[in-house]
């Protein structure tokens, strides 16, 4: 099994946009149990291993569920648990991930703030806007894709490599982070999550590194605070 059919974005990513739709279009209902991965695998034209980490991904944003010995099922959003388990938790306990996240992460910024471009910030506006616009649409996978290339955007532009590649060395767990808050995220939460970002787009227009840096900071604070972490 091949993934030719797939050659647009990440290819877990354009998996899980795939199989969201057919749950928001009710091809896929509440309740029912999705076929084999080897089925499933075989409808999409995907490898399994591709299908595997797009479950996961569907799994950690509360839209399915999959349960040892039974199968993988689609979630009915009133049945939903009230945290998701932690993915990583036998590796890396979550509050320490947070914990890592607010100190690299507010340094970035705060860097990142002295080597602006009109190139970066007009990908950082269009991240911003996009994980605002996708959220008001329901669409949990393109909210959180705006999310990773907010972040990782910030990353990149930091003028200390070394740090850049200290973030991308733990991307993996910071990215389930910004996941796993997601299924029992308070509305108004997410407006304030929103509104944190444009502040960090502001503070880095302005080239304002200390602002900059406690913006990115009480974000990820208030981020862990709806994943039940508090710091």
């Amino acid at each position: 099994m091949t993934d030719m059919m797939w050659d647009k974005g990440p290819l877990t990513e354009a998996i899980a946009r795939r199989l969201q739709q057919m749950i928001r279009s009710g091809e896929l209902k509440p309740g029912q149990k999705l076929p084999s991965q080897r089925v499933l695998a075989d409808q999409l034209n995907v490898s399994r291993p591709s299908l595997r980490e797009a479950l996961l991904t569907l799994e950690t944003l509360g839209l399915v569920q999959t349960l040892p010995a039974r199968g993988t099922f689609v979630l009915d959003p009133a049945s939903r648990p009230a945290l998701p388990a932690w993915r990583y938790d036998d590796a890396h306990d979550l509050r320490d991930v947070f914990q890592t996240r607010i100190l690299i992460e507010a340094e970035l910024c705060r860097l990142a703030a002295t080597a602006m471009t009109p190139s970066v910030l007009a990908d950082l506006n269009a991240a911003a806007q996009a994980f605002e616009e996708a959220w008001t649409a329901g669409d949990l996978v393109a909210h959180v894709e705006a999310d990773l290339a907010f972040h990782l955007g910030i990353a990149t532009a930091c003028p200390n490599r070394m740090l850049t590649n200290l973030y991308r060395t733990v991307q993996q767990l910071v990215t389930e982070t910004q996941r796993h808050p997601i299924p029992n995220t308070n509305p108004d939460r997410m407006l304030q999550s929103i509104a944190e970002h444009w502040a960090i787009v502001e503070a880095l227009e302005r080239g304002d590194s200390q602002a900059a840096r406690e913006r990115m900071h009480d974000h990820v604070r208030n981020t862990a605070r709806g994943a039940g972490v508090e710091l």
